[in-house]
């Protein structure tokens, strides 16, 4: 088409003598959109980095636009700490039902019990099947005493954005839950004959592990963690009462599920994370058959 021939798809105004906008034929312009050259008003125009551009144009150039994610392939999101304050919070809420609201009832429903068969009254709690089985999870949310809640999650508020910031949202609360079952699970592989055990320390103890392996996937200092690291397996090895069990647990599934999050290939990056995730629950899953055949009716 010729510079000066009249464009079909326009209509000219008789007053200007120009091509009305392609959107409001009425109103005449001479600025066209530089990707379809249909004509544009000012009131349709879009600033291009070259000239200007119509909103259906710069609609299809954001559709084919790659979209942006976090360092491990998550959503990118405004508010990297989201997760980490809604856990931070369902904790601090069930530490208060259960200390102060629904006590002793809360406790005793969600608390990680199990009793064997070999023991008089067994096997009860975990042990006894699948409608209990629940209690893997809601004992990973319960705690009774205020120092117990408080510290761990002062370890989540202080591990959890950076994590959560590089996974994503998604990919962080399957970490998180991973862990706290796995330390679950683990404690009842171990001790399942008969025990007693609440708390967040395995999903905590799984952020550690996540973090180390963060710090050796970016090359950063590995110092600080590792210390950390070292300074919460004294105390659990140290003082009485601590279910170390549930700690080396979550630190075990944490570290593994990381490292398949986070060392992933760009190009099956999806694939192999979602095996990740699924592996991780296929092996407690083993654990807990292999728990039960141990101390199950």
């Amino acid at each position: 088409m010729l510079p000066d021939e009249p464009r079909p798809t326009a209509d000219r105004s008789p007053e200007a003598g120009l091509p009305g906008c392609y959107r409001h034929p009425q109103t005449p312009t001479g600025v066209s959109c530089t990707r379809c050259e249909r004509p544009i008003c000012p009131h349709c125009m879009v600033a291009a980095s070259v000239g200007f551009q119509c909103p259906e144009c710069v609609g299809d150039g954001h559709a084919g636009a790659r979209r942006a994610t976090t360092r491990f392939g998550g959503a990118l999101a405004a508010d990297g700490g989201l997760v980490t304050r809604v856990l931070i919070g369902i904790n601090v809420v069930v530490w208060v039902l259960a200390a102060y609201v629904l006590t002793p009832r809360l406790g005793q429903t969600w608390i990680l019990l199990s009793t064997g068969s070999d023991l008089l009254g067994g096997p009860s709690g975990i042990a006894d099947g699948p409608h209990q089985w629940y209690r893997l999870l809601t004992a990973t949310f319960l705690h009774l005493e205020w120092w117990h809640v408080g510290m761990n999650m002062l370890v989540l508020f202080w591990l959890g954005p950076a994590l959560e910031q590089a996974l994503g949202r998604l990919r962080f609360l399957a970490l998180y839950l991973v862990a706290g079952l796995g330390g679950s699970i683990f404690a009842f592989l171990v001790a399942g004959h008969e025990m007693k055990s609440l708390g967040a320390s395995g999903a905590i103890f799984g952020l550690i592990g996540a973090t180390i392996v963060m710090q050796l996937r970016d090359k950063g200092p590995l110092g600080p963690a590792m210390a950390f690291l070292v300074f919460n397996l004294i105390v659990t090895f140290s003082r009485p009462g601590i279910d170390w069990r549930a700690h080396i647990g979550g630190l075990l599934l944490g570290s593994l599920t990381a490292a398949g999050l986070m060392y992933a290939p760009r190009e099956r990056r999806g694939l192999v994370q979602a095996l990740t995730v699924v592996g991780a629950l296929a092996v407690e899953a083993g654990m807990l058959l292999a728990g039960m055949a141990l101390y199950g009716a």
